[in-house]
C-alpha cells in the first residue's frame, strides 16, 4: 500500500515506517497538520495515519477538511486518549478507525489493510437507487440522506450503518452484520460499534419527534416507524 503518516514523534514515525516498508508498504510521512493535508488532497494513497495532537491544526481538523473537499482516503486515526467521547468526535469527523497509543505494530498494519479493502466501496457506475424508510431517504448514486426533506449529514461507517438497515428494514439487523458491513471480518473493539451507532442516532433521530432506530436489547438493531422493542 501507499500510506500518508501524519505524525510530530519522530521516534513513532521511525518505528511504523521501519516496519511498514520492511513489510512491502511506500509511505509519505508529515510532521504537522497544514503540510498533511496539503499530502492528502494533491496524491492518491491506499490509507492515511492521523495523529489527533497535531501543530498547525489537529487531526479532527484535517479529517474534516478531507471530508469537506470529498475525499474518501481511508484514515485510522491515532491517540493516547481512550474515552467513548474522543472517539465519537473521530468518528464524527470522518474518521474510519481508531487506535489507541501504545500499540503493536501488526496491528497497526491489519487496520490499514482492513480500511483500505473496505474503501473499495464507493460502487462505482451503479445505478441510481432511492431507499426510503417512513420519512428517511437515501440516494444511494448520490450517498445523500434526508429525513423529513433536511439534509443529513453522516460519516462514512454510520453511512454504511444506515444503508444495510434501510434495505432489511423493518426486519432485524444483529450486531454482527453490521460489524461485517462496515469492517469486513476484522471489527474493531465494542466501543465502535456503540460510537457509530450513537452518530447515527444522533443524525437522523434526535432532531425529529418521532424516533425510526431501534435497539432490540440482546437481538441487534432495526430501523422502522414503530418502536415493537
Amino acid at each position: 500500500m501507499h500510506v500518508l503518516v501524519i505524525e510530530d514523534n519522530p521516534d513513532l514515525v521511525a518505528n511504523v515506517a521501519d516496519f511498514l516498508e520492511g513489510r512491502g508498504h511506500t509511505l509519505d510521512i508529515a510532521y504537522n497538520g497544514y503540510a498533511g493535508l496539503g499530502f492528502a488532497l494533491e496524491n492518491d494513497y491506499d490509507a492515511m495515519i492521523l495523529d489527533l495532537m497535531l501543530p498547525g491544526i489537529d487531526g479532527f481538523e484535517v479529517c474534516a477538511r478531507l471530508r469537506s473537499a470529498g475525499r474518501a482516503l481511508p484514515v485510522l486515526m491515532l491517540t493516547a486518549r481512550d474515552g467513548l467521547e474522543d472517539k465519537l468526535e473521530g468518528f464524527a469527523s470522518g474518521a474510519d478507525d481508531y487506535l489507541v497509543k501504545p500499540f503493536a505494530l501488526q496491528e497497526l498494519e491489519a487496520r490499514l489493510v482492513a480500511i483500505a479493502r473496505r474503501s473499495g466501496s464507493g460502487h462505482p457506475g451503479r445505478t441510481a437507487e432511492r431507499l426510503r424508510v417512513a420519512d428517511l431517504e437515501m440516494d444511494l448514486a448520490t450517498r445523500r440522506v434526508t429525513r423529513a426533506g433536511q439534509l443529513v449529514d453522516l460519516p462514512p461507517i454510520p453511512m454504511k450503518f444506515l444503508e444495510v438497515l434501510m434495505r432489511r428494514s423493518p426486519q432485524l439487523v444483529s450486531r454482527a452484520e453490521l460489524e461485517r458491513a462496515a469492517w469486513g471480518d476484522e471489527p474493531p473493539d465494542s466501543d465502535a460499534l456503540r460510537a457509530h451507532l450513537h452518530l447515527l442516532r444522533q443524525a437522523i433521530d434526535k432532531p425529529f419527534p418521532r424516533s425510526l432506530l431501534h435497539t432490540v436489547r440482546g437481538f441487534g438493531y432495526r430501523l422502522g416507524e414503530d418502536d415493537q422493542d
